[in-house]
């Protein structure tokens, strides 16, 4: 039977001594303190002297709201955001360029001078004329190849190009001027609307504009009163929008007209109809509700030879 010698400070004529255990309020303390001291060499470097802690920063205010021309949409979103960005997205004949030219008109008859980058071409000004736009108040950034020897110089400097048909590299060119163009728009801060025409560009190009451009669109105009409006087919923009509405089109009259020639002996000119706002998605408030409670308006839109 062996025996194992049991050793103890008491055994050893050494006295135990236990530390004190830390109250709940000493280690807050403490960590206040050590806070203080961070902070205080952070403010000390002049690169972060403008650094404070995320308890002390100010409740960001509602961005200011201006009117889109259309009082049914604006009873449903509140007008279009300053200093943000808003999606206006749908299919062909759907509403989507009546509302770009509501917002316009609205604008320059407030007074501002506003910008179109007009990525396909499809802008009409005798259309923006019969909304009420005051055309001496609008820049029109047509994206187009007006110069064929200089086109497709930045995509053919790799072989990404190679293997793609012409349309498709067109559509890449005319997307890359829209993307420098807005770049040179939004740092200029002298615009009080910016609009971005997608709407006939196709959806699988569009996508291929990176997140990336979007953020940076976005962090671009959050403190100045520019409002950036984007149509499009389909989102595109993802999280950087502060606001997405989703317009459809329903036909409610038309005009019969005889054509001559090898054209069709009947066909049907689109004279008045109704279209259907649908606010996807708003984050101005900074609730994290993906729709409201009342997400959809109505209202009628006119073709302007109508009368």
């Amino acid at each position: 039977m062996s025996a194992f010698p049991v050793f103890s400070s008491a055994a050893m004529s050494r006295p135990f001594i236990f530390s004190p255990r830390s109250s709940p309020r000493s280690i807050a303390e403490k960590a206040a303190q050590k806070t203080t001291e961070i902070l205080a060499q952070v403010g000390a470097l002049p690169k972060l002297a403008a650094v404070v802690p995320a308890s002390r920063l100010d409740v960001r205010p509602a961005p200011e709201m201006v009117s889109s021309g259309i009082p049914q949409l604006d009873a449903l979103t509140g007008g279009l955001a300053r200093g943000c960005l808003t999606e206006i997205c749908g299919a062909a004949s759907s509403g989507r360029t009546s509302v770009l030219l509501f917002a316009l008109a609205r604008a320059t008859e407030r007074g501002e001078v506003c910008a179109l980058v007009d990525s396909s071409d499809a802008f009409d000004p005798a259309s923006a004329a019969a909304a009420g736009m005051e055309m001496s108040r609008l820049l029109w950034v047509r994206c187009g190849e007006k110069y064929p020897s200089r086109k497709h110089r930045s995509l053919q400097r790799g072989k990404l190009s190679r293997g793609k048909n012409p349309q498709t590299r067109r559509w890449e060119s005319q997307l890359e001027q829209m993307l420098k163009v807005t770049d040179l728009l939004l740092q200029s801060n002298g615009f009080g609307m910016i609009a971005l025409d997608l709407g006939d560009v196709p959806v699988r190009n569009a996508r291929r504009i990176p997140l990336a451009s979007w953020f940076r669109f976005r962090r671009a105009i959050e403190h100045t009163p520019t409002a950036l409006l984007v149509l499009e087919q389909q989102p595109i923009a993802g999280s950087c929008s502060s606001m997405l509405v989703k317009v459809s089109g329903k036909k409610l009259s038309a005009v019969s007209s005889q054509l001559s020639g090898n054209q069709p002996a009947h066909v049907e000119l689109l004279d008045q109809f109704e279209i259907r706002a649908e606010l996807m998605r708003s984050r101005l408030e900074g609730t994290l509700e993906r729709k409201p409670t009342q997400s959809v308006a109505n209202f009628s839109s006119r073709a302007a030879w109508a009368g």
